[in-house]
C-alpha cells in the first residue's frame, strides 16, 4: 500500500521546549500543541493486548468492496448474547417506525471533551498543517457541541444543558515510529496510540472522554487483513471511518473514533459543497462518529453480551443492527465530467446544509426519534436556522 508523503512541522525552541505554531481552530491555536512520539516496532503492550476490545461499527465506504461487505454483515451480532438486548423491549408496540431507534442497557455519553490526535507518519510531504490535511475538524466539532443539532442527542442520552461536549483545546501532533513503509495501521495500533496518548499527558479516560484519531492522506487502516481503509487497493476498501472501544487490563475504558482521510472517492461528499470536498468529506464523516459515539459509544461487546449497547435498530427491516448516523447516511450518484475516463458514475455522500453556532457547514442529518426522520435540529424548524 502506498502513502502520501506528510509535513515538515516548522520548530521553534522557548524556554527549553519546542513547540509548534499550527493552523487549526481558534480554539485550540490559542494553545501550543502537545506533541508524542510512539514506537510500533515493538510488540503491542500488554496492556492492550489483553483488553477487552470492542467490535468497530465501520462506516462502509461508497465502494464495491464496502457494499458487498455491509450486505454480508451480522451487523457485529447485534443481540448475540446475554445481557446485550433487553433495554426497552416491550411487547406494547401498537405503532412502529422503520426507523426507530432502540436502547438497549448499555451507556451513553451526556458530556464530554473530545480529544483530538492528528498523526504525523512522515516527513516532507503533501500537506504541512492541519488545515490543508483535514481542513478544521476542531472548529466543527466546537460549532456543533453550541447548536441546536446537538441537542437531537437528549433524547438518548437524557442530558439537556448546552455546551456539554467541548473540544480540548491543545491538539495533539502524533509522530509514529516503527511503522514499515507502505504499512497499513491496525485497530490494536490504534488503541496502542489511544493508551500512550492518555497514560503519556495524564488525561482522563471513561465515558466524558473522545479521542479522534486522524489519519494523514495516504495512510491505510485495517481492521482485520482485507478489510480496511484502502483507497490504493480497491478489493480491500470497505469502510471510511469507525467508532469503538476498549477496556484495559487496569480498567481503563478508552472510547475512540478513527477518522482516515476523507476526500477520496468512496468517501466524500458530493462536489461543490460550500467549504469544499476536503472540509466538508471530513466534517460530514466526524459528526457521524461523533453522534454514534454519543449514543453507543460500547457497540459490543466481544465476546458478545460482555457489556450491553446503547442505541440502534432492532427491527428486521433492513435497518437492523443500524445506529443513529447509518440510517441517515445519505448517496447522492453523479456522472463523471467526460473527459474523464473511469465508472459511468460515482457515489458520494450526500450532506444537508445546517448553521452550527453562526457558520454554515455541509453534513449528514442524524436520526431523530422524536421527530420519526432524519433531521439536522432536535424538533420544528427547517433544518436550516438552527445554529
Amino acid at each position: 500500500m502506498q502513502r502520501s508523503r506528510l509535513w515538515s512541522f516548522a520548530l521553534a525552541a522557548a524556554a527549553g521546549t519546542i513547540a509548534t505554531v499550527l493552523a487549526c481552530s481558534p480554539v485550540q491555536a490559542a494553545e501550543q500543541a502537545l506533541h508524542l512520539t510512539v514506537d510500533l516496532s515493538g510488540a503491542v503492550p500488554i496492556v492492550v493486548a489483553q483488553a477487552h476490545q470492542g467490535v468497530p461499527h465501520l462506516l462502509y465506504a461508497n465502494t464495491t468492496a464496502g457494499q458487498i461487505s455491509q450486505i454480508a454483515q451480522r451487523f457485529e451480532m447485534r443481540g448475540g448474547g446475554a445481557g446485550d438486548s433487553f433495554g426497552d423491549w416491550n411487547d406494547n408496540k401498537s405503532t412502529r417506525y422503520p426507523g426507530t431507534l432502540e436502547y438497549h442497557g448499555g451507556h451513553t455519553v451526556q458530556s464530554a471533551t473530545e480529544y483530538m490526535i492528528y498523526i504525523n507518519t512522515t516527513t516532507n510531504g503533501s500537506c504541512n498543517s492541519i488545515a490543508s490535511c483535514w481542513g478544521d475538524p476542531a472548529g466543527f466539532l466546537h460549532d456543533l457541541g453550541r447548536s441546536r443539532m446537538i441537542h437531537i442527542t437528549d433524547q438518548y442520552v437524557h442530558a439537556y444543558d448546552g455546551d456539554r461536549y467541548r473540544v480540548y483545546p491543545k491538539p495533539i501532533m502524533l509522530t509514529l515510529t516503527g511503522l514499515k513503509p507502505g504499512t497499513a495501521l491496525m485497530d490494536s495500533q490504534i488503541q496502542e496510540i489511544v493508551y500512550e496518548v492518555t497514560t503519556g499527558f495524564g488525561l482522563p479516560t471513561g465515558f466524558h472522554a473522545i479521542y479522534n484519531v486522524f489519519l494523514p492522506p495516504g495512510q491505510d487502516e485495517c481492521q482485520v487483513a482485507g478489510t480496511c481503509y484502502s483507497p490504493d487497493v480497491p478489493a480491500e476498501f470497505k469502510y471510511c471511518a469507525y467508532h469503538n472501544a476498549s477496556q484495559f487490563p487496569n480498567s481503563a475504558l478508552a472510547i475512540y473514533t478513527v477518522e482516515p482521510y476523507q476526500d477520496v472517492s468512496g468517501c466524500s461528499v458530493r462536489p461543490n459543497t460550500g467549504n469544499g470536498q476536503l472540509v466538508d468529506s471530513t466534517d460530514s464523516v466526524l459528526s457521524h462518529e461523533t453522534f454514534e459515539t454519543i449514543t453507543d459509544p460500547n457497540t459490543v461487546g466481544n465476546p458478545p453480551g460482555y457489556w450491553p449497547t446503547g442505541w440502534w435498530n432492532e427491527e428486521s427491516n433492513g435497518l437492523f443492527g443500524q445506529e443513529i448516523g447509518d440510517e441517515c447516511s445519505f448517496l447522492a450518484i453523479n456522472p463523471p465530467p467526460p473527459a474523464v475516463p473511469g465508472p459511468t458514475s460515482t457515489v458520494y455522500f450526500d450532506p444537508s446544509r445546517v448553521n452550527l453556532n453562526g457558520h454554515a457547514y455541509w453534513i449528514q442529518p442524524e436520526y431523530n426519534n422524536a421527530a420519526h426522520a432524519c433531521t439536522t435540529y432536535p424538533s420544528g424548524g427547517d433544518g436550516w436556522g438552527n445554529g
